[in-house]
């Protein structure tokens, strides 16, 4: 099994590299057959976003604070582990953002969220495949989630969580003041969401797409790229599909 190892720059994270290294063969980047990230969700992004050109499977070990997107950190067995993992394939959003500066392009493998930058409530016209579904939302901010994405930020923000395999996006408002009781929409994966941002200049907005914020912007338009997949492992038993699944049940 050809692997490669990438960790985050913490040191629990880089001293397991060290000790993964000693143990197991590290073919580099373009001869692996499986990426192992060692990091927490944060870094797991991360590792995505750098091999989206390579399309390598990657296998996550926590060593950050919540790993939802990552495996238990052992040593041992790993190669026993990988054998028998699970896969799930996800696609990202693919988010446009104008702003006083001009576009920016960027993905996001677990959401695309909008935020006011100031003291003032941000106030947003959404219009999803070109019509205008709410002519005016004052908040703090506004999301859409991927299904891997709706157990982080849209979770917190109270947005609904989605199986892995649904054909669906989570369009969910962050403390929402009119229409107060709204809470957001579920749509179909090939809906296509524009923001737009009314009184920008008084009220400015950022636009954050995983870990790449755009700030001052104008508009935003979001859609899922199904054009671009991405493999992530989870060890048996463990798949992606049953920690969302177990995330809407308390113990």
């Amino acid at each position: 099994m050809k692997l490669h190892f990438v960790a985050a720059n913490v040191p629990d994270a880089q001293a397991a590299l060290t000790i993964m290294q000693q143990e197991h063969e590290d073919v580099g980047a373009d001869k692996a057959e499986i990426v192992v990230a060692l990091g927490g969700d944060g870094f797991m992004l991360q590792t995505l976003h750098n091999f989206l050109s390579r399309k390598k499977p990657i296998y996550g070990m926590n060593l950050g604070s919540v790993g939802f997107l990552m495996n238990e950190y052992r040593e041992e067995d790993l190669e026993q582990r990988l054998a028998a993992a699970e896969s799930a394939i996800i696609h990202p959003l693919r988010m446009s953002a104008e702003s006083t500066n001009g576009r920016t392009d960027a993905l996001a493998f677990n959401e695309v969220s909008l935020l006011r930058q100031t003291r003032q409530a941000a106030k947003v016209r959404i219009l999803v495949d070109e019509k205008i579904r709410t002519a005016e939302l004052i908040c703090d901010g506004v999301l859409v989630s991927t299904p891997a994405g709706s157990t982080a930020y849209n979770l917190s923000a109270h947005g609904p969580i989605l199986p892995i395999d649904a054909d669906l996006l989570a369009l969910t408002p962050i403390s929402a003041f009119r229409p107060r009781r709204w809470r957001g929409a579920l749509l179909s994966h090939r809906a296509r969401v524009r923001f737009e941002i009314l009184e920008a200049g008084k009220r400015p907005v950022s636009a954050v797409a995983d870990d790449l914020e755009v700030r001052d912007i104008t508009a935003v338009d979001v859609a899922e790229d199904r054009s671009i997949s991405m493999t992530m492992l989870f060890d048996a038993g463990h798949s992606l599909d049953e920690r969302i699944l177990a995330e809407q049940f308390v113990d």
